[in-house]
């Protein structure tokens, strides 16, 4: 089993990665943190093969619990599961050792997929011993992923973060007419997002009732 380190200041969030991880096959949760501090702690009485952190910790940032295990000499992996997206900081992550880098917010396929990616690159190498060039360049292949693998036939990663990002900008929800009006895109295309996003838990379903008729299916971000 590979086990892995959660890192999450959020206690929703941290609730959610750990039910995740422990729905893929191979995988086991050996804690679950809310700080930087608490993270290395860890790493002084225990041990892990993987790390998901958070990089917006309340007393730290995930780049310094990065380097901080790197200077104490603990090499083990790194899933960086953050809404940052400067490329300064993805730069950063490359450089300190993060084998994967996956944006907030996310789907559990999409977190499945790169915990599988990395159990295909453990498999890659074998315990011990020297490997030749093919073998380094199947190992890090597993850690790529196919373009927009994670999505449905016919969705786009760009649409679904003007979606995302049209529901956080909305506290009290949205219909589908109004993030198709948000995002320019049409009403049955929005509402086709919104579903996707509601299917994975990253938006939530609200019935509005008005004065006649059926209600009205509106949708509210989820952190």
């Amino acid at each position: 089993m590979i086990r892995v380190l959660v890192v999450e200041d959020d206690p929703v969030a941290a609730e959610a990665h750990r039910t995740y991880v422990e729905r893929v096959a191979g995988f086991t949760v050996a804690a679950v943190v809310h700080s930087g501090a608490e993270a290395l702690r860890f790493f002084e009485r225990d041990t892990a093969d993987l790390v998901l952190l958070d990089f917006y910790l309340p007393d730290t940032h995930g780049l310094a619990v990065c380097r901080a295990l790197r200077a104490a000499g603990n090499l083990v992996d790194v899933i960086a599961v953050t809404s940052a997206r400067d490329l300064a900081v993805v730069k950063a992550a490359v450089s300190v050792g993060i084998v994967q880098y996956l944006i907030k917010p996310f789907t559990f396929a999409s977190l499945r997929d790169k915990l599988d990616r990395y159990a295909k690159f453990r498999e890659s190498f074998g315990e011990t011993g020297e490997v030749g060039q093919s073998e380094v360049d199947r190992a890090f292949a597993a850690l790529r992923s196919p373009v927009a693998t994670a999505l449905p036939k016919g969705m786009s990663g760009q649409t679904l973060d003007a979606v995302v990002s049209a529901l956080r900008d909305e506290p009290d929800g949205l219909s589908a007419g109004a993030a198709a009006t948000a995002t320019g895109v049409s009403r049955v295309t929005a509402r086709r997002y919104l579903e996707y996003l509601a299917d994975n838990g990253l938006a939530r379903r609200e019935p509005r009732y008005g004065q006649v008729g059926r209600p009205e299916v509106w949708y509210r971000a989820v952190n």
